[in-house]
């Protein structure tokens, strides 16, 4: 029965690898999501019959239940503009359950006193290391669903010079924790307390982490947390001899990690800078001297004829393009333009919106080419060839304050050069500022013109107008 049991664990995590493979293009992504469900099916099925001869089953068929009632409605129901929210916030219970792990085998084994008869180096601080990374994960993941979910400030919430300090006083305090727990497993075990002193510094020390860091960086954030969740999860494996917690915690834990420094780098940030916060919250500069400039306001019938005598369209989705829910509007109009026999693409900068991939995910959902999609490093040779850049909610990515502005908190991000292109029309809701706190002086330049109101109902007027033209 253990054979078929590892036998079964390798299909699951062979399964993992496989959708895994499968989310790297729109075209294939849901199938790859299915597959690595498949596997994670095979996976509780291979755990149910490896606890067969439990007495507890009740337990387990009360908490499969609960999960299930739990995830599958917000999973199912939530709309696309809050995913970025929804993936924190599963993220962090995964590393949440981790902690829980750790915990719960700490009091069973009475300290980790009794594992298996003599507890060994390895299971202990494969758990220790679970619970400390998990704490963080879990708690991390709540600041960064509470800022993307608008219940805090975007901005940095922080100590200033001595959050560095504190931090560093939160890891070591954990640490020391963990030493005692350690020190003590052998002896007997160490008092629940010193594992309590654990989780709660690892958790200070998530909220502490998470807090300083402004809004621009949620991206980065959330892979992050994400990559961190899987190491804990692939340490409590080791600690519960799991091959499969194993393999899919190493799996994500890698995969994130990657992606976290493609990220940052795509930011020109180090991943200790985005840590270390401070970034997102600068003051607004309106224009440089400091003089007050002022937007010039354009209607989408005007929009619309600026579009209509373009031979190459350049859309620069971003956060107003998923709020407004404007995806299918912007195909509808595209099509219109492609009709006409002018060029449209679409620019994607690396960290737009509020996740990875968010405007790839929007974009696919509405049907959009995939070919039509261009990274940033593909596409900015294309606007000093572009008669007009349509800039749809998107405030920090387009900013050239980022190239021209040492000053600027953002300087040296690569961005969108969006400001090379002939004509541009920013699509907004009002004047107001990113994510990340900081005005956007392409708002205020003479080529730009502003259209103001909620994305979709604008997208759907030019629309309209182009049909006229």
């Amino acid at each position: 029965m253990n054979n078929l049991v590892l036998i079964l664990y390798i299909l699951a995590f062979a399964l993992f690898i496989y959708g895994l493979m499968g989310l790297t293009g729109p075209r294939t992504a849901v199938r790859g999501n299915q597959i690595a469900a498949v596997g994670m099916a095979i996976a509780v099925g291979a755990t149910l019959i490896s606890v067969r001869h439990t007495n507890t089953w009740w337990i387990i068929v009360a908490g499969l239940i609960v999960g299930v009632v739990l995830g599958v409605p917000p999973a199912r129901y939530t709309k696309m503009t809050a995913m970025p929210q929804l993936v924190a916030f599963f993220n962090g219970v995964g590393g949440g359950t981790v902690a829980l792990i750790s915990w719960s085998e700490f009091l069973n084994s009475k300290g980790f006193s009794r594992l298996n008869e003599t507890p060994t180096v390895h299971i202990v601080v494969a758990s220790l290391f679970a619970a400390i990374i998990g704490s963080v994960s879990f708690w991390g993941s709540l600041i960064a669903f509470g800022k993307l979910q608008e219940l805090l400030p975007g901005q940095p919430i922080g100590l200033g010079r001595l959050q560095q300090l504190v931090n560093f006083l939160l890891l070591g305090a954990a640490i020391a924790c963990a030493v005692v727990i350690g020190i003590g497993a052998p002896a007997g075990g160490a008092s629940q307390w010193w594992m309590i002193g654990l989780l709660v510094a690892a958790a200070m020390l998530g909220l502490m982490v998470v807090l300083p860091i402004g809004g621009a960086d949620m991206p980065v954030v959330i892979s992050l947390l994400n990559a961190l969740t899987g190491l804990s999860a692939a340490a409590a494996g080791l600690a519960l001899n799991n091959t499969a917690m194993i393999v899919a915690g190493m799996i994500v834990g890698a995969s994130g990690s990657i992606l976290t420094n493609l990220m940052a780098k795509a930011m020109n940030r180090s991943i200790p800078a985005i840590v270390a916060g401070g970034f997102g919250g600068g003051g607004v500069a309106l224009a440089a001297g400091g003089e007050q400039k002022q937007a010039k306001a354009v209607s989408a019938a005007d929009a619309a004829i600026q579009l209509a005598y373009a031979n190459q369209v350049i859309v620069v989705p971003g956060y107003g393009m998923a709020v407004a829910q404007a995806q299918h509007a912007v195909k509808e109009m595209a099509d219109v333009l492609e009709g006409k026999g002018i060029e449209v693409k679409y620019a994607i900068h690396p960290v737009a919106g509020r996740m990875p991939g968010h405007m790839n995910v929007l974009l696919a959902e509405a049907e959009v080419p995939y070919d039509a999609l261009k990274e940033m490093d593909d596409i900015n040779g294309e606007f000093t060839r572009t008669d007009v850049a349509l800039v749809i909610g998107a405030n920090d990515v387009t900013n050239p304050a980022a190239r021209n502005d040492a000053n600027s908190p953002i300087y040296g991000m690569p961005v969108l050069d969006v400001d090379d292109a002939k004509s541009v029309i920013v699509l907004k809701r009002s004047m107001n500022s990113g994510f990340a706190g900081i005005d956007n002086p392409l708002f205020y330049a003479d080529h730009t013109s502003m259209l103001f109101g909620d994305a979709k109902k604008s997208v759907s007027e030019i629309t309209d107008e182009l049909k006229a033209v």
